[in-house]
């Protein structure tokens, strides 16, 4: 599909070292940082758009300059104007942040199991050798969404022993160790956990609202690696306010960043972190080498990974 005189504009304001890597690798290929918030050159001309697109932006008018293909740097696409791609080859890089997402949730279920930080010593306790602490052995997690990120939740919880059931839209096929289903309330109703990693559709707003909260077990434990809006925050305080969800230990949150005086900050239930469970030593280093790797199969007219359905909205 490209040649040398492939042209890749990229849509942001720099990715310092990531970038100029990317570039040293690729020297028949020329790169152009495009700003996002500027009036975008009248000759400006591209193949490739490599994105992290955030509404508002030009992204409307680098779009019309001639590209074939966008390549969005995160794993969501809800940030990219989905309606405007046409007929173009849209990819994302689904699974690359999925290994520390999915120890991040890991993290989630053994502190809260195991009462951490509650149960470190910080003066003379009233009884040592003594604790009623819980075992993730024998409990069940269910996985709303069965794609690369709660795939790898499985992954990790297996050794573990936990009963592990997944929703996914069809039954159909088999999966070591993981129960399907495609009812989130079948799902979700004996669940010790329930870890939330759907992609953002207008299937999926609110998906977690006051019904299906209502249908987990009392004290079940929330987890939200997907984005807020999946979750009815509202809908989700009168549950932690009644004690039917015991916690919620959440990544994402609507909006983002939060407003300082936020409920979610200070309730007692909530552990907030601010969208870091992606976070490793080398996270942004994996989404440029899928871009590079892509960008090479295209070049060489191969199809690229990640590929987006433009009409499911991932």
């Amino acid at each position: 599909m490209g040649g040398d005189s492939t042209t890749v504009l990229v849509h942001s304001k720099g990715w310092g070292r990531h970038m100029e890597e990317l570039e040293s690798g690729f020297p028949d290929v020329s790169f152009v940082r495009v700003d996002p918030d500027d009036p975008v050159p009248a000759d400006l001309s591209g193949d490739v758009l490599f994105a992290q697109t955030f509404r508002p932006s030009n992204v409307a008018d680098v779009l019309e300059r001639g590209v074939r293909w966008v390549h969005s740097i995160g794993h969501g696409v809800d940030h990219l104007p989905l309606n405007l791609m046409g007929d173009r080859l849209v990819t994302c890089s689904r699974g690359a942040s999925a290994t520390p997402i999915a120890e991040w949730v890991v993290a989630m279920i053994l502190t809260a199991v195991k009462n951490l930080p509650g149960s470190w010593a910080h003066e003379p306790p009233e009884r040592w050798s003594w604790a009623s602490l819980g075992s993730v052995e024998g409990q069940t997690v269910a996985l709303v969404g069965f794609g690369s990120i709660n795939r790898a939740v499985a992954d990790r919880l297996r050794p573990f022993g936990a009963d592990l059931v997944a929703v996914r839209r069809s039954r159909t096929g088999t999966e070591t160790g993981v129960s399907l289903t495609d009812s989130h309330k079948e799902a979700v109703r004996n669940a010790d956990h329930v870890v939330v990693a759907v992609p953002v559709t207008n299937e999926t707003h609110h998906l977690v609202d006051a019904d299906l909260l209502e249908s987990m077990k009392p004290g079940a434990h929330l987890i939200n690696v997907a984005r807020g809006s999946v979750v009815d925050q509202d809908a989700l305080r009168l549950a932690l306010d009644e004690g039917h969800i015991g916690l919620a230990s959440l990544d994402v949150t609507e909006p983002e960043p939060l407003p300082a005086d936020h409920w979610l900050y200070t309730h007692p239930r909530v552990r907030l972190s601010p969208h870091i469970s992606w976070s490793s030593p080398d996270a942004i280093q994996q989404l440029f080498d899928m871009f590079a790797n892509n960008l090479t199969r295209w070049l060489k007219g191969d199809s690229p990974e990640g590929i987006v359905d433009l009409e499911a909205g991932y």
